[in-house]
């Protein structure tokens, strides 16, 4: 397998700021050493004394009973998710900011953990009163408003599953993701707000819900006052609802291994994954992770940028902030909506201290140009965070340098909806950052990278990243597929959980996730990865983003295509052109030369910022128009992207 750029793996690791390291809760890569090696050899009472961060109505008896693939986490014990996010803060924080929201046209509504415990409460009793036992699921399809985290914890406080659905999916997506559920409620919106626009919400949920029958009731927030269908009889007002009910509501105590959640991922064969996962192990994880990757400080102001309707906001917006008694920022919006600096103007008024963003929106960032952040003042940040794809190095360290001043600590987080929550990460104060590396596992997490025989490769070397032994958050099967579940994740190398994502250690021990293990390109029998050459086109001073696919070859087998967004004030020419082909070669290799590069303004994203290589593949091996494209683009941000991409021709064509 290709190698990585040396000169990449060998750069000096950063070290943490010195006045950081000395208020950290973990303060030096010894003691990160030490809980490491603690949690290894005794994973039991590592993880017994971290279920102490948790309230228990009952404590658990065992923390483990592992019979692979299949664990139950805390047996015996019994907690209650809302009572851990809500009610045991009430009696110090009863006061304290939980949610800062802002819309998008910049209406603001700010929830104190009273006032949105006695929402959470009122809503639990709207769902008892409409039938909902403890174990059935409720689908919730909305926009990013305070009601979709209060429908979450409404759920969890009575027992009963969410399967939040992306407020982007289509009808058939919803419907399909209902049916497998065998959901009873769906509560929806009149519409949202997106780059200024409405998203017709109810609109799509009457289309779904025509082939939905185990639906019996569907409740809608008033959001955007448009006119919308109604069926009397099934649909309801949300605010109606709530109105009529008491907020008195005391937490049920629940089994540790209740489902919490179930969570659509996609699949290879088209049919998606409903992740399930359950309460105690889960919660624990996120709220662990919270508050060791972000050093997390009462007096902290949190702000997640992720959609709720993706894993990265269920973990890291709702349970995990939330169960540490956090104030966070919920934003419904765009990041350039209605200009490019709206980020920055959040956390300038906001006073934002901790800020986790996917590596897409960094790069998007790097494309619009340092003058939208100059003008604001940034100050109050003090930890910045990446998730979703790998960050390439010339990313990370514009982030580094023109977010945070060269101040903030970077962690670089690596994790999957099927982990739950975070696994690999520096923990800021502690680990020296490598740029463009997600560096170590958390204590607790045994990560290797192997080849198909299970055994680890050497330092420099591509292999197959493995997580060893089990963990509170993980997944514990996929909804109504349990031979999925083993077979997916557990048969690729037996005995271990295979993640999918292709990796290299350094000497040090870093870990460098390279992506998909499917996102890799064979070029005369070569194989190269699609990451590596993305990061070889952004170390160009004339780069902003780039993604890289393959397209049939006669000759090679498959031939590189680059997709490329510059940075602002940058032209596109046939000699930059030339000059990136090159540069990509001198990086990596000849072989890795590229074969066209294609000039962007934009890449095709999901709201989430992952960039979906599937729909270039088919731009670049058929072209044509959107229509005439195969791939679902129903969680597009934005379809004009591929609109563009398609009619642009190359610059040799022009």
């Amino acid at each position: 397998m290709q190698e990585f750029d040396p000169q990449v793996l060998n750069e000096e690791p950063i070290p943490s700021p010195e006045e950081f390291s000395k208020r950290a809760h973990v303060r030096s890569l010894a003691e990160y050493r030490e809980m490491y090696d603690h949690a290894l050899r005794r994973p039991d009472e590592f993880w017994g004394e971290q279920a102490k961060m948790l309230s228990w109505f009952e404590p658990a008896k065992r923390v483990l009973t592992w019979d692979s693939p299949h664990a139950k986490w805390f047996e015996g014990g019994k907690l209650n998710v809302s009572f851990n996010c809500l009610d045991r803060h009430l009696e110090k924080n009863a006061n304290k900011p939980a949610l800062m929201w802002e819309a998008e046209d910049g209406a603001t509504l700010q929830l104190t953990y009273a006032e949105l415990h006695a929402r959470v409460c009122k809503f639990a009793n709207v769902l008892t009163s409409l039938g909902v036992k403890a174990g059935d699921c409720v689908a919730i399809y909305m926009p990013m408003i305070p009601e979709l985290p209060i429908a979450m914890l409404g759920c969890a406080r009575v027992g009963a599953m969410h399967s939040v659905v992306f407020g982007g999916f289509s009808a058939t997506a919803l419907a399909d993701r209902i049916a497998d559920a065998k959901s009873k409620i769906l509560i929806t919106a009149d519409g949202g707000f997106r780059r200024g626009k409405i998203v017709p919400l109810k609109e799509t949920s009457d289309a779904a819900l025509k082939n939905c029958p185990t639906i019996e009731k569907a409740i809608v927030v008033k959001r955007t006052g448009e006119k919308i269908g109604w069926q009397e009889g099934r649909d309801l007002w949300w605010h109606e609802l709530e109105e009529k009910a008491s907020k008195d509501c005391p937490a049920t105590p629940f089994d540790s291994e209740q489902p919490l959640y179930i969570l659509y991922t996609s699949g290879t064969t088209g049919k998606p994954k409903g992740v399930l996962h359950t309460s105690a192990g889960y919660l624990l994880h996120c709220m662990w992770s919270t508050r060791l990757i972000f050093d997390l400080r009462d007096d902290d102001i949190y702000w997640c940028t992720a959609d709720i309707g993706w894993v990265t906001g269920h973990s890291y917006i709702v349970y995990g902030p939330l169960a540490n008694g956090a104030s966070i920022v919920m934003y419904e919006g765009a990041p350039d909506q209605p200009r490019k600096d709206r980020f920055w103007e959040l956390i300038e008024r906001y006073k934002v201290t901790i800020f986790y963003s996917s590596a897409t929106a960094v790069r998007a960032f790097m494309a619009w140009g340092a003058d939208w952040i100059n003008s604001h003042d940034l100050s109050s940040l003090r930890v910045l965070g990446t998730v979703g794809e790998p960050i390439n190095p010339a990313a990370w360290k514009w982030y580094y340098e023109v977010i945070g001043k060269n101040r903030c600590p970077i962690v670089d987080t690596w994790w999957q909806t099927e982990t739950g929550g975070i696994m690999i990460s520096p923990l800021p104060g502690a680990t020296p950052t490598k740029p463009g590396s997600a560096t170590l596992p958390l204590p607790g997490i045994v990560a290797r990278v192997v080849n198909l025989s299970g055994e680890p490769v050497p330092p420099g070397e591509t292999g197959y990243l493995t997580i060893q032994k089990p963990w509170p958050g993980m997944l514990r099967t996929i909804y109504g597929d349990d031979d999925r579940f083993q077979r997916d994740y557990w048969s690729r190398i037996p005995g271990v959980y295979f993640t999918g994502d292709a990796a290299q250690c350094d000497k040090d021990g870093y870990i460098w996730v390279l992506g998909r293990v499917d996102d890799v390109i064979k070029v005369a029998g070569h194989r190269l990865s699609s990451m590596e050459i993305e990061s070889a086109l952004v170390s160009h001073v004339a780069v902003a983003e780039a993604a890289v696919v393959a397209r049939p070859d006669e000759i090679k087998g498959e031939a590189i295509v680059c997709f490329v967004t510059l940075r602002s004030g940058t032209a596109p020419s046939k000699e930059l052109r030339s000059a990136l082909i090159d540069h990509v070669g001198a990086t990596i290799g000849t072989i890795a030369r590229p074969a066209d590069v294609r000039f962007a303004e934009g890449l095709p994203k999901t709201r989430s910022g992952k960039i979906m290589r599937r729909l270039l593949r088919e731009l670049a091996q058929k072209g044509g128009l959107p229509g005439a494209l195969t791939g679902d683009t129903t969680t597009l941000e934005d379809l004009s992207v591929i609109e563009r991409l398609a009619k642009a021709k190359g610059l040799d064509e022009e």
